[in-house]
């Protein structure tokens, strides 16, 4: 005669049998993100996100988006941290797991490419939100296309917050 299966079998594993099938590994750790606003418009979403309580994620903005086109190594892409100051892409990429890109329209479509090229020669997951659509995001999106393995297109702002705490960020 077969036991009845219960709501709460699966915790109560008690045979050698029955415990074979248990996962035992823990919860994987939370992941060090870094979040990246890559026009005026992206730099806003990515600061109220900031304002939640994360683990290990830090918050960008990408001010050199003009002369982004012209450099020749992307490591030297600068970001402005949100609360400290200035640095180097390839210096914020170590130890990275997951890079979030996040654009509003065309004016960071530079900028996207060599962080896209960046994470993807560290091999760092990257992900990308398009917060519009139409015309006046295509160069972001063709930008982000070649790197993302996730890409929210149109994205809303708290679709950022929603995807970082996916991530355990």
């Amino acid at each position: 005669m077969a036991r009845p299966i219960l709501h709460n079998s699966c915790a109560r594993a008690t045979t050698a049998a029955e415990s074979r099938f248990r996962i035992d590994v823990p919860i994987a750790p939370c992941r060090a993100a870094r979040v990246i606003g890559l026009d005026d418009d992206s730099v806003q979403v990515v600061a109220d996100a900031a304002h939640e309580p994360w683990r290990t994620a830090r918050f960008y903005a990408c001010d050199d988006t003009a002369e982004a086109a012209d450099l020749p190594d992307p490591d030297d892409l600068r970001l402005r941290d949100l609360d400290r100051g200035g640095m180097r892409l390839g210096d914020e990429l170590e130890g990275v797991d997951v890079t979030v890109m996040v654009a509003s329209n065309d004016d960071g479509a530079a900028a996207a490419s060599h962080i896209g090229l960046a994470c993807s020669l560290r091999g760092i997951t990257t992900a990308g939100l398009v917060l519009g659509s139409g015309s006046s995001v295509a160069g972001a999106l063709a930008s982000l296309r070649p790197y993302a393995r996730v890409l929210l297109v149109p994205a809303e702002p708290d679709d950022l917050v929603h995807l970082l705490t996916a991530l355990r960020a």
